[in-house]
């Protein structure tokens, strides 16, 4: 609904904000990874031309004398113009104490500087699984830092109104924003108005406050003026939120029909210096039925910026290890890869044994057996030059939102409907599905359907865009509030034209009754007035003892030129259960942009760290190289498209993620399917591929030369 204000500029975001007598602001943030501030003048930067007011370390939250990682806040500024404002900094003098910085995980793990205990998890005689397996197969993957790079990059405006305070925000959680700095701030949350009207991309780093945030709000009140605090694009390659770096020690172990009797794995995380322990593990615990499970993962804490939840966080990293694991065993044990996944199938939740609230996964796998018995048919078309093959991965995350979200739908005298909650959508079409969502439930066309989101003065509280929940849990409470709305126009209507309440309903815009009679809805909404008919919803609790999750798999196929080690992948096949799907054209966007940002994670994307100093090299999209869509194979969508009876009046789960989370490890299992070679590192360079098929060529001559002694 909202792509042609997009596409015509007209959509208002953060950016776009100007208001009267604005201030800008900006931080002077640290070079070194490890530091302490021995002096600072602000003197020269705040008799600087333009400049209205200067912080230093420890006047707001953020901004301190120690820092612990490059780009850590010491200072700031809010001048007339953003230029103004950068130009004090370099007038601010400082000293600086440098520390010896902490940057490797593994030392971080062996020193214990964590930042939570290591989380470890057993289930069933994980040694007595080793033991009976035919085939026990091990290996150690690594995946690199990724930043997030929206288009948007954070950034705020702070005016404050006597004590209250509005804060324009390009956020994924308007009402944690506005929660947290209430709460930091020491004033009730109902003086904090956050408003988010559009917003260019997340990912999930956008989801709490920055100091750039502490800081606008700091220097509005200081100077009785609107404040906006942007960062810009150096700054978000820094300290914007990354997906942090893991190295991952993994095995399985199997019996020769194809059951899993095994999975461990010990995952070192690099956390940087602040963030959370994402649950890597999480694939080894839940995508397969497997009695002996063991895994430890650990969260170090290094001099490094801080991760931030960046799209499955966790899950991608650990199906990335399992799935390419899983191929090398089923090539140990001689079973197909797809027909290994179906054998070790979990009918119930493999952690607690609960049921699932639904399970499309094998319908999936059914789906793509056409497609993976084309591999042949790839792998004949191979030359001396280009090697081509397929692989697949299967995919589970979470996805079904929950609890409170509320939403209302007016009814106005024309017999239009408007949806007014407090949401964001953070350009994932969650406007457009809310609308068809009450249009569907009111018998309305959608474009009689209005949308008010994104201002948490004008609508009621909202959950959180982030973890795949955005319409599963708000889409519930639109239906049960344009649901309250259809009851009063049709107990209406029943008095109106003396019908029993039961034999009418509403479709096409117009009230219908089983008697055959029908009437514009216009006739009953049109003796409002100016009077409105409010419906009221709110999403209910997930169901008691089930276990809720999203499912699927998806195939690739690549082209490995072997002379060079350049890959291409030429086509993704990705089938999904999410449940109700609501949006088709919306559904297959997600997809797409998923698997293109998964594209750019398996193969060029890497913000690199000097190993000495702990500073971020690749500061600039020149040097941090996003997928463009030169890089984007065939993209082939097949949803499964059946609700979730169990899962609210909607049955719908999300899909933000899904996409994401099997993409890599199915090309590499492609990649091994062409050529032979084990990837274990992500990104997949040439140099990674020229090395993965020179250990290739020494096995396969290693099998000759035993094959030839023993024979």
């Amino acid at each position: 609904l909202d792509g042609y204000e997009k596409a015509r500029g007209e959509a208002r975001y953060t950016g776009d904000v100007k208001l009267p007598g604005m201030l800008e602001s900006a931080l002077l943030r640290s070079p070194h990874a490890r530091a302490r501030v021995a002096r600072i003048d602000l003197d020269a930067a705040t008799a600087a031309p333009g400049v209205i007011a200067v912080v230093g370390p420890g006047e707001i939250a953020g901004i301190d004398e120690e820092v612990h990682f490059e780009g850590g806040a010491v200072a700031g500024v809010a001048a007339e113009t953003l230029a103004l404002a950068r130009a004090a900094l370099e007038l601010i003098e400082v000293e600086w104490e440098e520390l010896e910085p902490l940057l490797d995980a593994d030392e971080a793990v062996a020193r214990a500087s964590l930042l939570a205990e290591s989380r470890r998890y057993e289930r069933g005689d994980y040694e007595q699984g080793l033991a009976r397996a035919d085939a026990v197969v091990e290996a150690e993957y690594t995946t690199q830092t990724l930043n997030h790079n929206p288009l948007e990059t954070h950034q705020c405006i702070c005016e404050w109104r006597g004590d209250n305070l509005d804060v324009y925000i390009s956020t994924q959680y308007i009402w944690g924003v506005r929660r947290d700095l209430a709460e930091q701030l020491g004033i009730p949350q109902d003086k904090v108005r956050v408003i988010c009207e559009f917003m260019g991309g997340g990912f999930g780093a956008k989801n709490g406050l920055g100091n750039y945030l502490a800081l606008a709000a700091e220097l509005a009140k200081r100077t009785g003026r609107r404040v906006r605090c942007a960062l810009s694009r150096r700054e978000e390659n820094v300290v914007g939120g990354n997906r942090n770096a893991t190295r991952q020690r993994v095995t399985a172990a199997g019996q020769s029909d194809g059951t899993l009797t095994a999975l461990g794995g010990e995952y070192v995380c690099a956390l940087g210096w602040e963030g959370w322990l994402p649950p890597t593990a999480g694939p080894a615990w839940l995508l397969y039925a497997c009695e002996n499970v063991r895994t430890v993962e650990h969260g170090a804490k290094l001099n490094l910026p801080p991760m931030a939840a960046f799209r499955a966080p966790g899950f991608v990293e650990g199906t990335w290890s399992l799935e390419c694991l899983l191929d090398k065993l089923a090539a140990q044990l001689g079973v197909d890869p797809l027909e290994l996944r179906k054998r070790n199938y979990a009918e119930t939740d493999p952690i607690d044994g609960r049921p699932f609230s639904s399970k499309g996964l094998m319908e999936c796998y059914r789906r793509a057996e056409p497609h993976w018995q084309r591999r042949h048919e790839v792998r004949a078309r191979s030359d001396e030059t280009w090697k081509r093959g397929m692989g697949l991965a299967s995919q589970i995350w979470y996805g079904g939102g929950g609890p409170p979200s509320y939403a209302w739908v007016r009814l106005g005298s024309d017999g239009r409907a408007n949806i007014v909650t407090a949401m964001q959508d953070i350009g994932t079409g969650t406007r457009t599905a809310m609308a068809i969502v009450a249009a569907e439930e009111l018998g309305l066309p959608l474009d009689a359907v209005e949308v008010q989101i994104g201002d948490s003065a004008r609508g009621p509280f909202a959950s959180i865009s982030g973890g795949s929940s955005t319409l599963p849990s708000m889409g519930p409470a639109v239906r049960s509030a344009a649901a309250d709305a259809a009851r009063q126009v049709l107990e209406l209507a029943a008095q109106r034209f003396d019908r029993p309440e039961e034999t009418l309903s509403l479709r096409e815009g117009s009230i219908h009754c089983s008697d055959g009679s029908s009437w514009p809805l216009a006739d009953i909404t049109g003796l409002l007035a100016d009077g409105q008919i409010l419906g009221k919803g709110a999403r209910g609790p997930n169901p008691t003892g089930l276990r809720v999750l999203t499912f699927g798999i998806q195939l690739a196929e690549v082209a490995v030129d072997v002379g060079t080690g350049e890959v291409r992948v030429e086509k993704v096949v990705a089938i999904h259960d999410v449940g109700r799907v609501i949006n088709p054209l919306g559904a297959r966007s997600q997809i797409e942009g998923g698997i293109i940002q998964a594209l750019g994670h398996t193969f060029s994307e890497h913000r690199l760290d000097d190993p000495r100093t702990g500073t971020v090299l690749t500061k600039t999209l020149d040097a941090y190289k996003l997928p463009t869509i030169a890089d984007v194979p065939e993209i082939v969508c097949d949803l499964v498209d059946v609700p979730d009876e169990h899962l609210t009046n909607l049955g719908s789960k999300g899909l933000g993620e899904p996409p994401i989370v099997p993409t890599a490890a199915a090309i590499a299992n492609a990649i091994r399917d062409a050529t032979g070679a084990d990837v274990t590192s992500l990104p997949i360079t040439r140099e990674e591929i020229l090395r993965a098929l020179r250990e290739a060529e020494q096995r396969e001559r290693e099998r000759e030369r035993i094959a030839a002694g023993a024979a």
